[in-house]
């Protein structure tokens, strides 16, 4: 459930119905739904897991239109993830990051260097100052990836293209330490400390 929100059953929109309305309103492209402000309907049964696959009521979504469609209205408001229509607002569940980047073409060299991602749900996005890398650490030390695809959505970098990624990288300044990070877009995206790498 969405937190703040309480989880309203009267007059929850299917998901067949916010489909039908993503589809009306995305026809010249990403829809604008960081302008709009619907009312509030409840939480629907959709949880999107961390490699990426869309479920509804607890089922896979199977048709890949269809969850690319379902991407496109996409919004998070703080720490919570919405589908979002001119008329009405439903929450979703995210285990992650609501995108996976599964691919990524670099060009040039050293701080001219272009990093440009794809997502598993068509987004193609080129890493830089306005859409940045950056890493987090869980518990075990485990790096887990990501760049920002569009308004605050975030692609995990899945680990094959992760693993090409560290072969790219480079030691640069940054706040005062060496850092091993990657170059993309004229911005340095720090890794982890020079010294900390084994």
């Amino acid at each position: 459930m969405a937190k703040g929100q309480g989880a309203q059953k009267l007059d929850l929109p299917s998901a067949e119905s916010i489909a039908a309305a993503a589809q009306e309103v995305g026809k010249k492209g990403l829809p604008p739904v960081e302008n709009w402000n619907p009312p509030f309907c409840g939480d629907l049964d959709m949880r999107i897991a961390r490699d990426g696959t869309w479920f509804y009521l607890g089922t896979p979504i199977g048709r890949p239109g269809l969850v690319k469609l379902f991407s496109s209205i996409l919004r998070k408001d703080g720490n919570d993830y919405f589908l979002v229509t001119p008329v009405e607002k439903v929450g979703i569940k995210v285990d992650d990051a609501p995108f996976v980047a599964i691919d990524f073409e670099p060009r040039g060299r050293g701080d001219e260097q272009i990093l440009t991602f794809e997502t598993h749900v068509g987004d193609v996005v080129q890493a830089g100052a306005e859409n940045p890398i950056r890493v987090a650490y869980d518990d075990q030390g485990e790096p887990a990836p990501y760049v920002l695809v569009r308004r605050n959505l975030e692609a995990l970098i899945d680990r094959k293209s992760f693993y090409r990624l560290v072969e790219l990288g480079a030691h640069h300044d940054h706040d005062g330490e060496s850092w091993f990070g990657l170059w993309s877009g004229g911005a340095f995206f720090p890794i982890i400390r020079s010294a900390d790498l084994p």
